[in-house]
């Protein structure tokens, strides 16, 4: 499980393999607290640590893709170079800073407006139309890994104000219109639209 609050933003140095894609990470984490087998979300998406290495002052580290989350996710499009969104599996007794986060993506939204309001940035998604359901005004939304609250929600599209501290230490600053992003919707409105699904009529 996880919480949404990135611990780092990690630089993809290099991809290798076919079918099953390799994705070599560089982050600014102690390369002695990383653990073969140990999970890390990229970008929301929750995959395994298969090799790792010191790395300058911080680490790299190795996970491997499967053809079907490159498929569902926005893992298929990284290129060597990006940015990317990471998080450390939460431990027991650790504060829950953000909101409890799964690691696997629902789906793919497409960002359709970006604009300054003040210091902040507002960004305007459209998520895949089985997803809308699950998303409500004031509810908590994963956008590529990072917990945040729906500020505005239409039929087709969501709205997130981003803050200042937030569009720097995360790849969401950096977002423009287009770009296409990794959602996970909150586990209590999954929960609750399947409850509904079975209430007495």
């Amino acid at each position: 499980m996880f919480t949404g609050i990135v611990t780092a933003k990690g630089r993809i140095r290099q991809i290798s393999g076919e079918g099953v894609r390799r994705f070599e990470i560089e982050a600014a984490y102690d390369p002695d607290t990383i653990t073969l087998g140990a999970s890390i979300a990229h970008a929301g998406a929750c995959l395994t640590v298969v090799d790792k290495g010191p790395e300058g002052e911080g680490a790299w580290f190795a996970v491997e893709v499967s053809p079907e989350t490159l498929r569902l996710t926005t893992l298929g499009s990284w290129r060597e170079g990006d940015a990317v969104n990471l998080e450390r599996a939460l431990a027991i007794g650790e504060e829950l800073g953000g909101h409890l986060v799964t690691g696997h993506v629902d789906g793919v939204g497409e960002l359709v407006d970006r604009r300054l309001e003040g210091d902040w940035i507002v960004l305007t998604v459209r998520p895949p139309v089985a997803l809308n359901k699950f998303i409500a005004k004031k509810g908590s939304i994963t956008v590529d890994g990072v917990s945040l609250t729906v500020n505005e929600a239409s039929r087709d599209t969501f709205d997130l104000m981003i803050i200042p501290h937030t569009a720097d230490v995360t790849t969401l600053g950096a977002l423009q219109i287009g770009a296409h992003v990794n959602l996970e919707v909150d586990l209590m409105a999954r929960y609750a639209a399947r409850l509904s699904e079975f209430s007495p009529t």
